[in-house]
């Protein structure tokens, strides 16, 4: 219970790894901002988590839900102390550059990048007025420079690309205040977007986000990717 008194919104929250995630993080003593699309869905996953969870009707895809969410998460808890942007997209096809499918791609970004930015824009500046935060975008290898050896996925790379590179310029940008910015790739995990056959179990693919947003004060660890809580090159 060492994080007794924080707060923690996760976006999509209300399944998958990011159900886990709300999940572990109630059990570390945080109340959990449970986020999701339907307000029913996340009053059911608050149910199934505890009286630690509370629902949190958002569309990350919204500037106007976004803005309305964060105003009524602070109006329930005085304030969000952690932010994971979790809430993500696949729907790349089969096509391969240079072709390119522009709906999706303009889906993908919409909920991968702009989302997690919406999300950043609103929460950031409280936490920075308090002195303190974490924020954790959810990404994937398939984002790394480093690592992409594929031309498979391509809106769902060159969005998680992106978030990186947003995760480095928020880290950079809010260094000294207390503020850390990382990202966590959780791997290959069964969830809806991650399919029945994933090697993963929802809690190894929480564990990495949930470490990340919960660094104790004094850590300087900001402006990183992380898996397994091992770094990844970006």
């Amino acid at each position: 219970m060492r994080h007794g008194g924080r707060t923690a919104l996760v976006t999509g929250g209300a399944r998958g790894i990011g159900l886990e995630m709300c999940r572990q993080l109630a059990a570390q003593g945080l109340r959990v901002l449970v986020g999701a699309r339907g307000r029913e869905a996340a009053e059911e996953a608050c149910r199934a988590i505890g009286p630690a969870a509370l629902p949190l009707a958002l569309d990350v895809t919204s500037a106007k839900s976004v803005t309305e969410a964060v105003r009524e998460a602070t109006g329930l808890t005085g304030g969000i102390d952690v932010l994971v942007n979790n809430a993500g997209v696949s729907l790349d096809r089969e096509l391969r550059p240079p072709y390119v499918d522009e709906d999706i791609l303009r889906a993908t970004l919409d909920t991968n990048l702009t989302g997690a930015w919406r999300m950043a824009e609103v929460v950031v500046p409280g936490m920075v007025e308090a002195g303190y935060g974490r924020v954790v975008n959810v990404t994937s290898s398939y984002g790394s420079l480093a690592l992409m050896d594929s031309g498979r996925h391509p809106a769902y790379r060159i969005s998680k690309a992106s978030l990186n590179a947003l995760t480095r310029m928020l880290a950079a940008e809010l260094s000294g205040t207390g503020v850390l910015v990382n990202a966590a790739d959780p791997g290959w995990t069964r969830s809806g977007m991650g399919g029945p056959s994933a090697p993963r179990g929802p809690a190894e693919g929480a564990d990495t986000p949930v470490w990340l947003a919960t660094l104790p004060e004094g850590d300087e660890t900001t402006g990183r990717l992380f898996a397994d809580r091992r770094p990844l090159p970006w």
